[in-house]
């Protein structure tokens, strides 16, 4: 089974960075790609960052150019740097491994407790 734990969330102001922690553990052999998920309060969870086996990355419009995603060699520490940060940046922050069929990102490891990121103007 794998567990992720994710870290490195907090309150910032608007125009600050911050860099998400995503540390991995049991076997990850089935998975050869990672995502970062957010969910503001009372919406609905979305895909922000996705990271394929050949690390090709791809973002959601509205964070491309200010987020990076990037993981280590041993694809147990996965990273979201993010720059520039917006108030409606804030949510609660979560990692996946999955695996990409065509252009399509499919989280198959379950959900970690997430980090909450709050931005204030």
């Amino acid at each position: 089974q794998v567990k992720m734990v994710e870290s490195g969330g907090g309150l910032v102001q608007a125009g600050e960075s911050l860099t998400l922690t995503c540390r991995v553990s049991g076997s990850i052999v089935s998975f050869n790609a990672a995502g970062w998920y957010r969910q503001p309060l009372g919406k609905e969870r979305e895909l922000v960052a996705t990271i394929s086996a050949g690390d090709n990355t791809n973002y959601l419009d509205s964070v491309k150019g200010r987020f990076t995603i990037s993981r280590d060699n041993s694809k147990t520490t996965v990273w979201l740097q993010m720059n520039s940060l917006k108030p409606d940046d804030t949510a609660v922050y979560y990692c996946t491994l999955g695996t990409f069929i065509g252009r399509q990102y499919y989280p198959s490891s379950g959900w970690g407790q997430g980090t909450q990121v709050t931005v204030s103007s």
